[in-house]
């Protein structure tokens, strides 16, 4: 057996947030607002992987993700998969889900539904998870996986 080098360093307690689509790992960060936290993270971007070629990866030490933050994962991409670390071992790895219900997370792209002029929350339903498809609770607008991707980044 070869010993494998790691291109960035394991971390000891925390999240590993695998099998981005290459190019989301930002993303990523910007749905879980990871860019206002005080914990270490690591994006690592384009690396090799034997299942789909490329991938990225987002590493948070110190922090393991709320349910909804993982499902929330899942409208950028739904093939990641989080892994908890403790003491630089993988102790849990779920695959992500989307819920049946979105709330708060992205605005819904019709222009005149009530979320967008009135301070009322955002609840899509989830119609299809393969492509996405959400519903808007208020307005009934589909949002397809294209227009969510564009809002998410």
């Amino acid at each position: 057996m070869t010993k494998k080098k790691l291109k960035v360093s394991a971390i000891r307690n925390g999240t590993v947030i695998d099998h981005i689509r290459p190019g989301k790992a930002f993303s990523v960060v910007k749905i879980l607002h990871l860019d206002e936290t005080d914990e270490t993270v690591t994006i690592t971007s384009r690396v090799a992987s034997k299942v789909s070629g490329t991938k990225d990866i987002v590493k948070i030490e110190d922090r393991e993700l709320l349910t909804e933050e993982v499902s929330s994962i899942a409208l950028i991409s739904p093939e990641a998969t989080v892994n908890i670390i403790k003491e630089y071992e993988v102790i849990d790895k779920r695959n992500v889900r989307l819920p049946d219900t979105i709330e708060n997370i992205l605005p819904c792209s019709n222009p005149v539904c009530i979320t967008n002029h009135e301070h009322v929350d955002t609840v899509f339903r989830v119609e299809r998870s393969r492509p996405i498809v959400l519903r808007c609770h208020y307005c009934e607008r589909t949002m397809q996986e294209k227009d969510v991707v564009k809002v998410l980044g």
